[in-house]
């Protein structure tokens, strides 16, 4: 990262934070002991490669070993490669997809009454398309199998038209949606923040940024993001194959520049 784009991250992290302290319920910042995000995983993909995430879902039904690995490090890059004939574990789907924030032997533990968020950067390639059935680019998970998604930004057809959204997903609550053709062969910046609680105890906001301009900003609070133990993220792409607009197709997915903060 280049010493102008570090400069206009930090001032765009210093910026998001007071706003985003002030929607979880924490004072504004400059006021007595105000709440501040504290930098806790910031993975070089060149240096640690994909021991920058606590556990991997790489092929994990041994479907295309040709094509292994699935999930790599490239550069300052992370890859995430799909292909027709890759199949999960349940046949009728596709997973390629990463959990959890590691440094080191050691990673992160987000727990109930705790905020964090993740800001990074995606590349999508007009190759990933938008489907009539799940396509997940990022989900917000219990630790564990057999647990649904508690929060989840997928490409989703809506009346025929390409969108990416965010769901909180047991209660079925469209945080936000919006074109995804725009957003194709170009990097798009996204900041992803949740409050992690039972009931109506939790919160998100949604913001994608392209080129400097902001293209979506949008929160939902009084929802559940909570199920038990803890909460931890997934990156990758995990698509159904009941998709019946022609959308299934070798593809890939990019992300960059992954960082989480705690609001302590």
């Amino acid at each position: 990262m280049t010493p102008s784009r570090r400069a206009l991250l930090g001032a765009a992290l210093g910026a998001g934070a007071g706003a985003a302290a002030t929607a979880a319920g924490a004072p504004p910042a400059g006021a007595a002991g105000a709440a501040a995000w504290q930098l806790r995983w910031a993975p070089s993909a060149r240096e640690v490669g994909t021991r920058a995430f606590e556990t991997l879902e790489d092929d994990r039904a041994d479907s295309h070993p040709e094509a292994a690995p699935h999930i790599s490090a490239e550069g300052d890059t992370f890859r995430f490669a799909i292909h027709t004939v890759d199949r999960d574990t349940s046949t009728d789907r596709q997973r390629q997809e990463v959990t959890g924030c590691r440094t080191g032997d050691t990673y992160l533990k987000w727990r109930r009454g705790e905020t964090w968020r993740v800001t990074y950067r995606m590349f999508l390639p007009s190759s990933l398309r938008a489907t009539t059935t799940f396509t997940h680019i990022m989900q917000m998970k219990q630790p564990g199998t057999g647990s649904a998604p508690l929060v989840v930004q997928s490409l989703r057809r809506s009346g025929g038209d390409q969108t990416v959204e965010l769901k909180v997903f047991g209660q079925d609550v469209l945080v936000g949606r919006t074109d995804l053709e725009p957003l194709h062969d170009r990097w798009t910046d996204v900041d992803f923040r949740i409050t992690i609680g039972d009931g109506s105890a939790g919160s998100v906001r949604w913001i994608l940024t392209s080129g400097g301009t902001t293209v979506i900003d949008r929160e939902a609070s009084g929802v559940d993001t909570f199920l038990a133990d803890r909460v931890r993220p997934k990156w990758g792409i995990y698509r159904s194959l009941g998709d019946t607009s022609g959308a299934i197709r070798d593809t890939y997915l990019l992300l960059s520049d992954l960082r989480a903060y705690q609001l302590v």
